[in-house]
């Protein structure tokens, strides 16, 4: 267990402190390129011998973003460009920005004309990702971002990197999600503040670290005997669940998270690149992973009704008692998609509710009275 208590630490430290780790790779001579939300190709910049940088906002107050947006809009895309604003991302060498929903596309302006000193890397994938003719369009945004990128790291990328950049993140991936599965069986020691932190972390690392702790934390997992959890096991659902508070909320009632459905988690985990593509055509089988990525409310579902009756699947597999919804405030896609995945969710009897969050509260009052009503008829 102490190893376990040493692990857990190291990563929690991380996810709470990005910045000390963007200085620490500064110093070190890496140039670190920040990722924006949602299904950035972080290997390109691997292969380009860059830190990709996750840059999913914080917890602070939004000041000089105000004057681009709206007051209703989505807290981390106001966030994000906060952060460009008052210098926190001034030591990237870049950041790549994408257009995944309607909030997205004019942050991606706005921080172009309003950030100008940080490097800017537009990357607009399409929705009708599936076809042929979207696997193409998809191979050549990433080929694009690719040179880019090779522009500022100064040098190219070969088609080993390429290779390497891939297999790493594809470990990462199967880590993550072995973790996934060992917390869910282990929550008397992997709390969700502990969980979430996991989580997180591997947006401030390099994978290559984030991988090896990941692995030796399952391995020491693995070895533990299960026992039987005597609070409520739920699935949480949204973009972020990262909030200390709302965490600290679900450790206090004896919540323990079995299985995600959270943007910031499981959700782009999903797949694994095609190693035999990858030795053919790298690019392609980037582009082809994307096509692959599904169960996601940011992209395009042919079925309309899939996503929400697989997440309910993902609920009574995990074997929880109930969901937690996280919505992110003002966010349409959640918002439009909620009602369906209710109803799916009441379909095969699991008990949920909706939690509204957003990345400037501070007080949680009323998330703790709908969690402890939950637990309570949970436990009846």
């Amino acid at each position: 267990m102490s190893r376990i208590n040493e692990i857990l630490e190291q990563l929690d430290h991380i996810s709470q402190n990005p910045k000390e780790q963007l200085n620490k790779f500064v110093d070190a001579g890496k140039k670190v390129i920040g990722v924006f939300p949602y299904y950035v190709p972080e290997e390109l910049v691997v292969a380009c011998g860059m830190v990709p940088m996750g840059v999913w906002g914080g917890a602070r107050e939004i000041n000089k973003a105000k004057e681009y947006f709206a007051s209703y809009y989505c807290t981390i895309a106001q966030m994000n460009l906060e952060l460009g604003l008052n210098g926190t991302l001034d030591k990237l060498s870049g950041v790549i920005v994408t257009t995944m929903c309607d909030t997205l596309r004019p942050l991606s302006q706005n921080f172009r004309v309003a950030v100008p000193q940080i490097p800017y890397i537009y990357l607009a994938a399409p929705q009708n990702r599936k076809k042929e003719f979207g696997v193409k369009f998809s191979e050549q945004v990433f080929t694009r971002v690719l040179n880019e990128l090779e522009e500022i790291a100064g040098h190219k990328a070969s088609e080993e990197d390429l290779l390497n950049a891939f297999e790493l993140y594809n470990n990462n991936r199967q880590e993550k999600r072995r973790f996934s599965k060992l917390a869910g069986m282990h929550p008397e020691v992997i709390s969700a503040t502990l969980r979430s932190a996991v989580f997180k972390s591997s947006y401030f690392m390099e994978k290559e670290e984030h991988t090896a702790l990941l692995k030796e934390l399952n391995d020491e997992l693995e070895k533990l005997e299960v026992v039987e959890w005597t609070g409520t096991k739920v699935m949480t659902s949204g973009i972020l669940c990262d909030s200390r508070k709302l965490l600290k909320i679900l450790d206090d009632n004896k919540v323990a998270i079995v299985a995600d459905d959270v943007a910031q988690e499981s959700r782009t985990i999903k797949v694994d690149i095609n190693m035999d593509m990858a030795k053919e055509t790298p690019i392609k089988a980037l582009a082809q992973w994307f096509a692959d990525c599904d169960d996601d409310v940011l992209l395009y579902d042919p079925t309309i009704y899939g996503r929400p009756r697989n997440v309910a699947k993902l609920a009574k597999e995990s074997g929880a008692d109930g969901a937690i919804v996280v919505m992110m405030q003002f966010c349409d896609p959640e918002e439009v998609e909620y009602p369906d995945l209710k109803k799916a969710l009441d379909e095969i009897g699991m008990p949920s509710i909706k939690v509204g969050y957003d990345q400037q509260m501070v007080d949680f009052g009323q998330a703790e009275t709908q969690i402890q009503a939950f637990t309570d008829v949970m436990s009846l």
